[in-house]
């Protein structure tokens, strides 16, 4: 369902891109219109290839990396308390 989610939204952003070119002022180089167009699309640009990014699964691994180590850590900690559980019920 995630992927799905991810994919709806790039065709929205794609489809907001084709709509709204041919609307974007890009020919009095330096203007505030072209500055705001230029921006806009580079804002757009960015959307799409974010989710494509995610769609992809680029991160996947890396992902899969952090989550042994967190659970590494998680383990280690539970060594830790209950070491020191261990020594607590030596001194009484």
């Amino acid at each position: 369902m995630k992927g799905f989610k991810n994919v709806v939204y790039m065709s929205l952003a794609v489809g907001m891109l084709f709509y709204s070119i041919p609307q974007l002022n890009f020919r009095e180089v330096g203007s505030l219109p072209m500055i705001f167009s230029v921006i806009w699309l580079v804002m757009a640009l960015l959307i799409i290839a974010a989710h494509l990014h995610q769609i992809l699964g680029v991160d996947e691994e890396k992902r899969k990396q952090q989550l042994r180590i967190n659970r590494m850590k998680k383990w280690q900690m539970e060594q830790l308390v209950q070491g020191r559980r261990k020594l607590l019920q030596f001194r009484k």
